[in-house]
């Protein structure tokens, strides 16, 4: 007799299909014999035996046991794997759900950003009320996709702007308007401002009291003052024949914080500044301004050229075009980090119509002038000279300045250059709509301007 490693296997441990009684004896030796003449090759009916183990354990099949073969190598292999499995499905488990949260909290915090600038963003539902009720007067769009928006510089003195003035109760006008034209294939931009001193026609307008104002011919604006954004954008249409698609109002504090948001403008100065009025005290050469610096800057108007409107209008579009080169040039449009102060900024500022009221509007609308070159985004000023009656007010220099209307409207290139480059006509050194600069004829009506391109430091 040999010694058993463990105790025997169960009667019921016979192989199956065997019909046998747990008293029946066990089977001799050679029953389980093929007949002669037969196939030694197990029936296709026929099932695996199980066999017992040393430890008393049954396994089923003949690949089962322990046995030789490649796949019974080692005794404890298969319950390493399933140990190995079991873990990594549990990484895997907590790796998901780790992920998830993640997910789940940036979606948040994304949702989160997202509605507190949109909720910066204030909408002038009166204007809007007003330019429907003269719809009839107003414009047509002519070309479509094309898009002509009202850029307007509010010099509001109310609350935290009270230190740039006088405060007369509250009350505002256009210290900057700007007539922003963006091509219909969106590959140029251009920028028209309109001087706050010009003569113009103003509609019946109505005012904040719903009181109606008389039409006039005054400075333009007087417009802003006596019937808000809904009186200057009817004002412009009757001036210049073009449908304004969308307005925006950007107060002073808005402008600071937008520059400070790119972390300053480089310009550079020929002669020293100090003006006390405009917050205001820089040496001669380059410097970085801050947004209090810069507001200065874009506004000072006696201490800075030669103390006329026309000169800090030129200044205002020369330092617009360097921001706007600042946040195309620094990747601020595509790296979130640098975006979100911008637009924090840039929402906290604007006054919109209700089509451009929401976050979405506006990344719809930078989105689309994001891919304009810099040399593409022009700037230039209305033609105008001093007013035959009083020089210290503008008046449009005609026909030049239909011209350049008509060109806007129909959605036809401009071209803008230094004024030092148009050929002198005999006419406004700020206007030349038939110029031609040193390369050669122009097809385009040619005025005196500057892109964002332009390096002020090297004019």
């Amino acid at each position: 007799m040999t010694e058993s490693a463990g105790t025997p296997g169960d009667p019921d441990d016979s192989a199956a299909g065997e019909d046998r009684t747990p008293d029946a004896p066990p089977p001799a030796a050679g029953d389980d014999a093929p007949p002669p003449g037969e196939d030694s090759q197990p029936s296709e009916d026929s099932q695996p035996s199980e066999k017992a183990t040393p430890g008393g354990e049954t396994r089923s099949g003949s690949g089962s046991g322990p046995g030789p073969g490649p796949e019974n190598e080692g005794r404890g292999g298969g319950a390493a794997v399933d140990i190995t499995v079991k873990r990594k499905r549990h990484w895997l488990r907590w790796t998901a759900l780790g992920v998830s949260f993640v997910v789940l909290v940036a979606a948040g915090v994304g949702w989160w950003l997202y509605k507190k600038l949109d909720g910066n963003i204030r909408t002038d539902t009166s204007a809007a009320a007003e330019l429907k009720a003269y719809e009839k007067e107003r414009p047509v769009s002519v070309v479509h996709n094309a898009e002509n928006i009202l850029l307007i510089g509010s010099d509001s003195r109310a609350g935290d702007n009270r230190k740039y003035g006088r405060d007369d109760g509250g009350s505002q006008r256009s210290d900057t308007t700007i007539l922003l034209h963006l091509a219909a294939n969106r590959k140029s931009a251009t920028a028209m401002s309109i001087p706050r001193d010009l003569m113009v026609n103003i509609p019946v307008c109505h005012k904040a009291d719903k009181t109606a104002t008389r039409a006039q011919f005054a400075q333009f604006n007087w417009a802003f003052e006596m019937g808000g954004t809904a009186c200057t954008i009817r004002t412009v249409e009757k001036m210049t024949g073009i449908r304004i698609d969308h307005h925006m109002v950007v107060d002073f504090n808005g402008f600071k914080d937008m520059v400070d948001a790119v972390h300053g403008v480089e310009i550079c100065l020929k002669e020293p500044v100090d003006d006390k009025d405009a917050h205001l005290k820089l040496g001669a050469g380059r410097h970085k301004l801050n947004g209090e610096q810069a507001l200065g800057y874009v506004r000072a108007r006696k201490s800075l050229g030669n103390g006329s409107d026309t000169d800090r209008m030129d200044r205002q579009q020369q330092f617009l075009g360097a921001l706007v080169n600042k946040v195309q040039s620094n990747g601020v449009l595509l790296n979130p980090t640098r975006l979100y102060p911008v637009l924090d900024a840039a929402t906290k500022a604007l006054t919109t119509d209700p089509g451009l009221d929401s976050l979405k509007d506006l990344y719809d609308l930078v989105r689309g002038m994001r891919d304009v070159p810099t040399e593409k985004v022009q700037f230039l000023t209305v033609p105008r000279q001093p007013y035959h009656l009083n020089r210290n007010r503008d008046e449009l220099v005609q026909p030049d300045a239909d011209k350049l209307f008509k060109q806007l409207r129909d959605d036809k290139p401009v071209a803008v250059v230094p004024a030092d480059k148009l050929k002198d006509d005999g006419k406004s050194d700020d206007r030349n709509p038939d110029a031609a600069d040193a390369s050669g004829p122009s097809p385009t009506p040619t005025y005196s301007g500057n892109n964002a391109a332009t390096d002020l430091c090297k004019q």
